[in-house]
């Protein structure tokens, strides 16, 4: 066990519990019990039966986010079942609080069936004004996702794809500025074809970096391989345009920027220095795909990785927090994808074109003014799509 993780280890002891619930208004007075609980409490009641969109001013609706998962992708650990994903779902919880001042509420559930997960969050979503889904393994969550989506009439968030995959696009529009690199015309390889690895391709398609080839396990992914998972060949349409075949290594070849959401040790510095001035990501944690110094001596012209230990950490606490922030305020239907462009964007500007260096693309994680930032580009797109409830 390393020093972090004993340290970790004492405080999760200690705290037994990193989140708690705090009642708003003190009960001290039997006026304070009259108002808060019976007999007035049947008065708010009856308001939001008559209309449940009161359900949001009378209650803590407004501000709260469920965190739900089943335990079957939690951070690098994999499938290790719902309790133990708990001591994640906490710490997702203390964060919104933190950077986003978000309530949010832990929920793991135990099924790995879809039907069931998408009934039970459904049941519930009465209870939150946002689901946030956390570390369902793909591509079950693909379809969790999508359907939860088409029965809730509140936004439904993947964190692991969709808050992943803003801030990479965030980070690589910095690092196309610092490169001299030019928009729409990148060669983006990422390895890592699950949640994250999709969401990325989807999110840098659709704001035109340029051409993107996911590979996996096997390597390449091109249209018309056999066994590909339902995301996967959905991708594979639209990727990979030369149609190469072969591995990570082929890929890499002439390339402008890699994309690690994978696993340790898959790059090396020879790799590096095949690509064109390359900007390279590698974000498996806790050990990334090649290590920067590795990825410097091969040449790379940028490099970002998810750890805190070096420059440039991409991580999603820049995200989650802002994204429902903005869109409980404007009380949002949905989390678009014009609303994930508007915060990659928002967040990579925070940064002033003048201040920007291969060291420095991307704000600090403990920069709570991100949250903020992203908040307001969220909920100005809401607005200006329409599915803004409230001014």
């Amino acid at each position: 066990m390393d020093e972090i993780s004993r340290k970790s280890l004492e405080l999760h002891y200690a705290l037994q519990g990193k989140i708690e619930v705090v009642a708003r208004k003190h009960v001290e007075t039997r006026e304070d019990l009259s108002l808060l609980y019976t007999p007035g409490v049947a008065q708010p009641c009856r308001e939001i039966q008559a209309d449940e969109e009161k359900s949001f001013a009378l209650t803590r609706r407004s501000n709260l986010v469920a965190v739900i998962t089943d335990g079957s992708a939690v951070l690098g650990l994999g499938d290790i079942g719902p309790a133990a994903g708990m001591p994640v779902m906490e710490g997702k919880c203390a964060l919104f609080k933190e950077f986003g001042g978000v309530d949010a509420f832990p929920l793991c559930v135990d099924t790995q069936d879809v039907d069931k997960l998408v009934e039970t969050i459904a049941l519930i979503s009465k209870s939150f004004g946002g689901i946030n889904l956390e570390d369902i393994a793909a591509p079950r969550c693909f379809e969790v996702e999508r359907r939860l989506k088409e029965v809730c009439d509140i936004p439904v968030f993947h964190d692991d794809q969709h808050g992943t995959a803003i801030v990479v696009a965030a980070a690589l529009l910095n690092a196309v500025k610092v490169t001299g690199k030019r928009m729409g015309e990148l060669n983006i390889v990422i390895n890592g074809a699950g949640a994250a690895g999709i969401a990325i391709a989807k999110l840098l398609l659709a704001m035109d970096f340029g051409s993107v080839t996911l590979c996996d396990i096997h390597g390449i992914i091109c249209e018309g391989d056999p066994g590909l998972n339902p995301g996967q060949e959905e991708m594979s349409h639209v990727t990979n345009p030369r149609h190469l075949h072969g591995t990570l290594a082929d890929a890499l070849r002439g390339a402008d920027a890699f994309i690690g959401v994978s696993r340790p040790g898959l790059v090396t510095a020879e790799m590096v220095a095949t690509m064109d001035h390359g900007i390279v990501f590698p974000m498996a944690n806790p050990v990334p795909e090649i290590m920067p110094e590795e990825a410097k001596r091969g040449g790379a012209a940028v490099i970002g990785t998810g750890r805190s230990d070096f420059p440039n950490q991409i991580n999603n606490v820049l995200v989650f927090p802002g994204v429902f922030k903005g869109a409980l305020a404007v009380r949002a239907r949905d989390i678009t994808e014009g609303m994930k462009v508007r915060a990659a964007r928002a967040i990579a500007a925070l940064i002033p074109e003048d201040q920007l260096t291969p060291e420095y693309i991307i704000p600090s994680v403990l920069d709570k003014s991100v949250a903020d930032a992203v908040a307001r580009a969220v909920a100005d797109e809401a607005r200006e799509q329409g599915i803004a409830r409230i001014e």
